[in-house]
């Protein structure tokens, strides 16, 4: 690699990372999440229905059962938009046969936002959507996200809680139609990027 093409591979660094700093604060209903602002690449994790596990480099290894045939390895990114008064997450998750073959590829985004005394999120990945209505948040360290209960369709919730610097742990749990009570549909953790990862 010539001189040429390292420094320019510097500068691309430097101004990632400038941008990433520059990121606007976000404003007060929303300041108690900054925990979640950054680069986070999945750690290890499990599929609670299955057994089977997830991590941020790809297994091969199959799934409790044979019931499921994919793993995954995946990136998120929490980021100030709209001058603060938004909290977006962006993520690409990558799935791969247990044979270690690519198969394919989940984009997702999320939007958090102040309304009517509480904090709401919009989930969506193309395919599905999710409209989180309450949130119970533990300012610096946790967040819980609960969808509107309605008749005849399950109710969820997704939690996230910084269980140090730089590890997070997340939980998404649902409720049938119906109940009350919350079943695991998945759980895993992620890690802080040390530096910021190509945008999902």
């Amino acid at each position: 690699m010539g001189p040429s093409a390292i420094l320019a591979g510097c500068a691309a660094a430097f101004l990632a990372v400038a941008a990433h700093a520059q990121a606007p604060a976000l404003k007060r209903p929303l300041a108690g999440l900054s925990f979640l602002i950054g680069d986070w690449t999945s750690g290890q994790g499990k599929v609670a229905d299955t057994g089977g596990t997830s991590s941020g480099r790809p297994q091969v290894e199959p799934m409790a059962g044979g019931v499921v045939h994919l793993i995954s390895s995946g990136r998120s990114r929490f980021e100030p938009a709209a001058g603060g008064a938004v909290l977006l997450r962006r993520d690409h998750t990558d799935l791969f046969y247990t044979s270690g073959a690519p198969a394919g590829g989940i984009d997702q985004i999320m939007m958090i936002y102040p309304e009517a005394g509480t904090l709401h999120a919009d989930y969506s990945d193309g395919a599905h959507v999710i409209h989180y209505v309450t949130a119970t948040v533990e300012p610096g360290k946790s967040v819980i996200f609960t969808s509107e209960a309605k008749t005849g369709a399950p109710t969820f919730r997704l939690a996230y809680a910084l269980e140090s610097t730089g590890t997070l742990t997340v939980l998404f749990t649902m409720a049938p139609p119906g109940s009350t009570e919350f079943r695991p549909i998945a759980t895993g953790t992620l890690e802080k990027a040390a530096l910021p990862t190509t945008a999902p």
